[in-house]
Formats: structure tokens, sequence, C-alpha cells
């Protein structure tokens, strides 16, 4: 599959199938915490990138597997705002579904009224939010030339006033970075002005795109939490993933093409498919000069370059 991916899973949202209408690393954004990488192609104007009849048709190909989903969720590999058709897209899958459409985006481009009109169509939306002002932006966000703080935060805040979906802002906390008192009250003032349905507060459990980036400790997060009033991801509980593929080596590269995995995550992955072995799997992974190997957090971790 090219557009459709999963079900993968999620701890906010449960399992969910995943469209991904962007080509790899493209983003108006290059964050220094990022899952899949630096960004390779950092631009700020809206492409169909793909046809959006081959997206609608790979969708209907995997519905018609009756696959168990939670939700249908629009990410992929870069920032789902830049595929211009993409309110079309949503009403495409909601014809086709029950399931509630979410959309995980990091909001830089909501100052766009076309952006906000297609987004409004969707069962939630998901924007990131981790800075409070331009050089807090450029450090963390590294956004595009084009993007100004002011103008972002003003997009948002135009989107949660009107949206009549539900609304869930994420702050990703990096030690040393956001996670300091002042920082994190500088955050609470900005989120004070935006209306949202639930606050998640993160920090990287994968490795990051810049390798000095450390996730926030147990007490500082309880810190956040307190302060914000939000909710910690690292304590919720996602379920496993799942793949069509019936060779286990593609089916983990189709997996990390989009989603990092690490070893504990493929070994438990296995298991769901009666292989109690994954060390071939895994010598294999570290030998494919296509997928990266990161030792975070005490354990390895693959994603496909």
């Amino acid at each position: 599959m090219q557009y459709i991916y999963g079900p993968v899973p999620s701890r906010r949202l449960g399992l969910s199938l995943g469209v991904s209408p962007i080509p790899k690393k493209t983003c108006n954004y290059s964050c220094i915490y990022c899952q899949l990488g630096r960004t390779r192609r950092m631009i700020n104007q809206r492409q169909e990138f793909f046809p959006l009849e081959d997206i609608v048709q790979e969708l209907d190909t995997v519905l018609g597997k009756q696959l168990d989903f939670d939700v249908i969720t629009i990410v992929g590999e870069g920032e789902p705002t830049l595929y211009s058709p993409l309110g079309e897209l949503i009403q495409a899958i909601k014809e086709r579904t029950d399931r509630p459409v979410a959309v995980i985006t990091n909001g830089a481009l909501l100052y766009d009224e076309r952006v906000r009109e297609g987004l409004a169509l969707a069962d939630l939306v998901l924007p990131s939010l981790d800075a409070w002002d331009q050089a807090s932006f450029r450090r963390i966000n590294r956004p595009h030339g084009s993007l100004d703080y002011e103008k972002v935060l003003e997009g948002l805040t135009l989107f949660s006033v009107a949206y009549s979906g539900q609304l869930w802002l994420e702050v990703m906390l990096m030690e040393g970075v956001n996670d300091d008192p002042e920082s994190l009250a500088l955050l609470s003032g900005i989120l004070n002005g935006i209306p949202y349905d639930r606050l998640y507060l993160n920090t990287p459990v994968r490795p990051p795109a810049e390798a000095d980036v450390r996730p926030v400790s147990r007490e500082r997060m309880e810190e956040a939490v307190a302060l914000l009033g939000g909710i910690a991801i690292d304590l919720l509980v996602s379920e496993g993933f799942y793949s069509e593929l019936e060779d286990d080596y593609e089916a983990v590269l189709g997996i990390i093409r989009r989603h990092p995995m690490n070893q504990h995550e493929i070994e438990s992955f296995l298991k769901t498919r009666g292989r109690e072995e994954a060390d071939p799997l895994l010598r294999r992974l570290r030998e494919d000069p296509a997928v990266a190997v990161h030792f975070y957090k005490g354990y390895e971790s693959y994603r496909l370059e």
C-alpha cells in the first residue's frame, strides 16, 4: 500500500488506520524532536502531491478487508495540511466509514482560511504547540522561513474558536529546552488564550531528529501536568501493530516506513503472528542499509530512511 497503512497503535486514539497524503519527510517544520528524522523537503506551498482518487481507491480496498480499527488518522510522513485537497479527502473518508476522522498537524497553516475550512470537516484535530515566541519557535520547530510565530498562533486561535469538533493540543517537552518553570509558565499563558478539549503533554520516546534532545524526567513531567493541566501521554497504554503482509520482514519494513518501532515492539508484533524468535529479523534489520538503527533510552529503535 502506498497511502494507507496500519492499523497502528496510538496512545491517544486507540487503533489507528493511517492515511498518508504527503511524500516522505515533506514538511514546513523540521522539529528537533521529530521521530522521522530531519525534514528533507522543506516547503510551505500546498500541493496535490498524489491524486485524490488514487488515495480514495486504495482506502476502498483496505476498508473492504473489514479490519478492526478505532479511527482513521490523516498524518503519514509529513505535514498533512500541505495536501491541497485535504478537505475533499476528509469528506471522501467520511462518506465511506462511520469511524471518526482525525488529523494530526503542526497547525502551522491554520492562518489559511482554506486550511481551516478543510480541517473543520474532521471529527478530531490534533495540533502541536511547543513554543511561546519566535525565538523558541525557531529553536524547537525550525520552521520554513516564511512562517512567523504570531501568525501561526493567530491561525490556531481562530480555528479553535470556530471548530465544532474535538480539538486536542499536544506539547512536546524536552529537557533543558522547554521544561523549565519559566518556559512552562510562558506556555501556560499561551494555552490560556486557546479553547481546546484536551491537552496532551509528550516527551520523546523514540530517537529524535537531533541526538542531544532528551526526554524530561518523571518529576518534571508531573510538574508540567500540575501547571498546565494536561495529560501525560507516556502514562497511556496503546494496542499492538498490524500488517496485512504475510512476510514478517516486509511487514516490519512497511510499518517502520512511517512509524518507528523499538526492539520490544517488534518482538511483541512477531508474537501476535505466532513467531517466538525475533533475533534473526532484528539482525537482518541491523544489516539493512535502508534501515536506520538508533540506540535510545536503553534499547534499539528502527526506522526506514
